[in-house]
């Protein structure tokens, strides 16, 4: 079905209320929400299959998707699964629009996923209502997912300021991802890992070049600045919600077991789990890559310095074991530097 909009009703000013896509197969129930909708000065696109709505998801997602639960081929529960599965468009509401009214069948759109359900036929004011109330939900959604953007787009700045330090902040999240999982962590858990090694050092934006990128042995005054970055870093995440998990890593990936580590010289569980899985990964990847201060290592003098570190307390011995298993195994791929 082609896409319909009505842009000479409307300015574009008025389409700023937000997008919505319409998944029905049936003309006439597209016309009437299409009708509705524009007049209410939303943008409206209008698809008459499953397939042909995940396609549009992917080219422009919109701020609401209105979803008929009978599709040809997909069925509206199938599409909402796929779009709620996707950590790109998951956060899209979703409303399933069906004649069904029974229990089971809402049940069964609340384990797909689905935000709200409409049922046929329309009440105008409910549906109104009810896009309009989803698309404001949505707005507050974007603002903090750009907030968020906006902080990991500082911590790949303090990367780029350092040129030995390319691609630090993805690697961090890769091995420590790969060793959450070795550990059996949940998806929310492996998501905060795969943050926090993005957003470790984003605190290190506050550390005047001549101390970040110095290659020589710092003083006490500099090295004292330097451990500012874990501070800055926290109070850089705010009160961002969804930062919340990723602020201990942030805070703590430089405390160690016995006590020596800092900003707050915590020892052993007293550390977060996801701060002692990013410290020792953060140590594996600043042993295997040149630095300003020290050349590059081997993969084999990276085990030994990790577990002498273990055995001097500095580390938990069985985290660096299985991640060392983890790195042996090739569960994860090294740096092409790295011999």
């Amino acid at each position: 079905m082609e896409i319909r909009r009505d842009r000479k009703r409307f300015p574009a000013a008025e389409l700023s209320r937000g997008t919505v896509l319409i998944v029905e197969d049936d003309p006439q129930n597209a016309r009437l929400l299409t009708r509705l909708l524009t007049a209410d000065g939303f943008a409206v696109e209008v698809v008459g299959d499953g397939a042909a709505a995940l396609a549009a998801v992917g080219r422009r997602p919109p701020d609401v998707v209105l979803l008929d639960w009978m599709l040809p081929k997909l069925t509206g529960i199938e599409v909402c699964q796929r779009l709620k599965r996707d950590r790109t468009t998951r956060l899209i509401p979703v409303v399933l629009l069906t004649a069904l009214d029974a229990r089971e069948n809402r049940l069964a759109g609340i384990n797909a996923g689905a935000d709200d359900f409409l049922t046929k036929p329309y009440n105008a004011e409910e549906l109104r209502a009810r896009v309009h109330s989803l698309v404001r939900l949505k707005r507050y959604t974007d603002e903090l997912d750009f907030a968020e953007s906006v902080i990991t787009s500082l911590a790949l700045t303090v990367e780029a300021r350092d040129a030995t330090t390319d691609g630090h902040c993805q690697r961090l999240a890769h091995y420590a991802t790969a060793l959450g999982a070795a550990l059996g962590m949940t998806e929310d858990e492996l998501a905060s890992l795969d943050r926090g090694g993005y957003l470790h050092d984003v605190g290190k934006i506050g550390i005047p070049d001549a101390v970040l990128l110095k290659p020589g042995q710092l003083t006490r005054e500099e090295y004292g600045l330097m451990q500012q970055h874990t501070i800055i870093g926290e109070r850089l995440c705010g009160n961002l919600r969804s930062l919340v998990p990723v602020r201990p890593i942030v805070r703590s990936h430089h405390e160690r077991l016995n006590g020596g580590g800092y900003p707050d010289g915590l020892r052993g569980d007293a550390i977060p789990l996801s701060a002692q899985i990013v410290g020792i990964v953060d140590a594996f990847d600043a042993i295997t890559m040149t630095r300003p201060y020290r050349a590059q290592r081997s993969r084999e003098q990276a085990f030994d310095e990790l577990e002498a570190d273990a055995r001097s307390g500095l580390f938990d011995r069985d985290l660096v074991s299985v991640f060392l298993r983890v790195v042996d195994q090739r569960e994860v791929e090294l740096p092409r530097a790295a011999s």
